[in-house]
């Protein structure tokens, strides 16, 4: 944890009162933690961050808004704000965590839970790049082969469990967080914990923050592997302070987020690691009944030429049996046989456990759920619900963006707006953030789930879809992967060069007020190759179409060298001698534009249309 120097004992009195005295002055009195974020801690006195940021440096304290900072320290501040601290015992923090906790597993199981068994977490690897995923899974599953298995290596089909204790788990044999956020992006959020890997010699990357903000918007809980501590240069408490000032603060130093120091080179910290996963899974209180019928995700597919349709599945809930009928996806099929990661053929699958099927009609895609059917008969009514569901959500959802984020408020499909935020430089980050944040009413809050300097890419639109969020950026532009990205998924991304106009775009589209402008959409273009007469004194181009189509009746303008010649209409579009609609790329034809006939040969021909954005 990056904590926050102590000042010398100059915390107000009136801070180290008892709860009793603050009572009787009518001061009012806040709980707080042995250890707290400026963030949280303006939170909770609904003041902004700066005000404390500011207080903090008149005590001789330089701290920004992720800084974590001790009891004594806060106490003093909020003391400057009117406040009376109270130091919130660890017995009733325990209470409270056990009563939220109560309430979570109503909500999740509901009263009837006779039938649930504890079930092995499902853990995923994120972090940077160079920082050891691969080779921390490789560690892992190599320390944990059973004697039994042919040659000790494990048969890859995505996933894997290994045994601690007696307890298993589940890895996830898909490194990276785009990876992790493609599964959200089609619905399946199936992770229960997320490994963390920051190297001990490079410490937290900016890929480490992108890992990070994409397993807080799955709300995933981290355990946090500081990997390569075998290195000469390795330096734990450098990467603790830097995780601290990205929101993580570990156990040591008053968090709660559990960090083990391993070796995946060398096998060390291995079993500490796999032993910290268990305990954070306990927490979570990870169940299933494992009496129901077989439900499960799809995690990888494949077509093999000697076997056929191929899917691994994750078995949620229920056990999968050999000779169940099966709906997956839009297909189905009734399972021949089932391996697990070791290649072993197995007569049944419980929850939590990856495994290889075979006896689907076709291969489905990932992230395809699968629900065990009673006969062919129910596993076609299964499919043509599945169909005609899937028909009716595609008509029926529709993208957020800035344009239809008042109509969506107003329906009750949008209680956040979730931004994503690029800026050209890390000093603009903060101001827009906060004066973002603030927009927030009481039917939607504005809630930035990435922030980062550099332009928009494609891990930032995956997180967007995968989060029906938008792109704000600021004096960046997007890499060409991530326009074909946000092209595919729908994604709304907005450019600015003004911060008022970028704060003030979302307030007005908060309050359906945001006007549309009107601008042009480049639709092709052609070179002019000769010029002929399509009489009555009328000329006509022979061009050839070199990017996007041409369409009767489009905008077009005219181009000789940079200058504009013309812009006008296309009055008549012919191929050889017949009339056309339109004419895509790599074809020759005839255009006439309306009202010009001053053509020549090597003239550019643009055809373009007007769309109302904001962009």
């Amino acid at each position: 944890m990056a904590k926050a120097s102590k000042p010398e004992k100059t915390a107000p009195k009136a801070a180290e009162k008892t709860v009793k005295e603050a009572e009787q002055d009518n001061t009012p009195v806040i709980d707080l933690p042995r250890s707290i974020s400026v963030r949280q801690l303006a939170e909770m006195m609904d003041i902004d961050a700066i005000s404390i940021i500011k207080q903090l440096m008149r005590n001789g304290i330089m701290a920004n808004i992720n800084q974590v900072i001790d009891y004594e320290t806060a106490a003093s501040v909020v003391g400057s704000f009117g406040y009376k601290a109270h130091l919130t015992p660890i017995k009733d923090q325990l209470m409270a965590n056990a009563a939220e906790e109560s309430k979570r597993l109503k909500r999740k199981y509901g009263k009837d839970s006779a039938d649930l068994v504890t079930r092995p977490p499902v853990v995923t690897v994120l972090g940077h790049v160079d920082h050891g995923k691969t080779k921390l899974l490789d560690a892992i599953r190599k320390t944990n082969v059973v004697d039994s298995e042919a040659g000790g290596i494990t048969q890859h089909i995505g996933a894997y469990q290994v045994m601690i204790d007696k307890q298993k788990i589940t890895f996830l044999d898909t490194p990276g967080h785009e990876a992790f956020t493609a599964m959200r992006a089609h619905g399946a959020n199936i992770t229960d914990v997320a490994i963390l890997v920051v190297a001990a010699d490079d410490g937290v990357m900016p890929q480490t923050r992108e890992a990070i903000n994409h397993a807080r918007a799955a709300e995933v809980p981290i355990v946090v592997a500081i990997n390569k501590v075998d290195k000469d240069n390795a330096d734990p408490n450098r990467v603790k302070q830097q995780l601290a000032e990205a929101g993580l603060v570990v156990e040591e130093w008053g968090g709660n987020i559990v960090a083990v120091e391993v070796s995946a080179k060398e096998k060390k910290g291995i079993k500490e690691l796999l032993e910290s996963v268990l305990l954070v899974s306990e927490m979570e209180e990870l169940k299933a009944n494992p009496n129901l019928p077989a439900a499960g995700i799809v995690i990888e597919a494949e077509m093999d030429k000697s076997k056929g349709p191929l899917a691994t599945v994750l078995i949620q809930s229920g056990t999968l049996k050999e000779e169940d009928m099966v709906v997956v996806g839009t297909t189905s099929g009734r399972i021949r046989a089932m391996f697990n990661d070791t290649g072993k053929r197995i007569k049944k699958a419980e929850p939590s456990m990856p495994v290889e099927i075979l006896g689907l009609d076709a291969v489905p895609n990932v992230g395809d759920t699968l629900t065990t059917a009673s006969d062919e008969r129910h596993a076609q009514a299964i499919l043509a619900r599945r169909r005609a569901e899937q028909e009716k959500e595609a008509l029926k959802k529709q993208a957020v963006n800035l344009d239809n984020l008042y109509d969506q408020i107003n329906a009750g499909q949008v209680k956040e707006l979730n931004v994503i935020l690029k800026t050209d430089v890390q000093g603009s980050l903060e101001p827009i953030r906060t004066s973002l944040e603030r927009l927030g009413g009481d039917e939607v809050q504005v809630r930035i789930i990435h922030s980062a300097a550099g332009n928009v890419t494609e891990s930032d639109v995956m997180l967007a879809a995968a989060s029906n969020g938008i792109i704000i950026g600021f004096n960046v532009s997007p890499t060409e992967g991530a326009k074909r990205l946000a092209s595919t998924t729908g994604v709304d991304i907005s450019f600015y060069k003004i911060i008022y106009n970028l704060i003030d775009d979302v307030e007005k589209a908060l309050k359906g007020m945001l006007e549309p402008k009107l601008i042009e959409v480049i639709e092709g273009r052609a070179d002019v190759r000769a010029v002929f007469s399509a009489g009555k004194g009328a000329k006509a181009a022979g061009v050839l179409i070199t990017e996007g189509k041409a369409a009767r009746n489009a905008n077009v303008r005219v181009l000789r060298g940079k200058e504009i010649v013309v812009e006008s209409t296309v009055g008549s579009l012919k191929r050889f001698k017949d009339d056309a609609k339109e004419v895509q790329t790599g074809y020759e034809c005839g255009v006439g534009v309306k009202d010009f006939n001053d053509f020549k040969a090597g003239d550019v021909l643009e055809f373009y249309k007007i769309e109302k954005s904001r962009k």
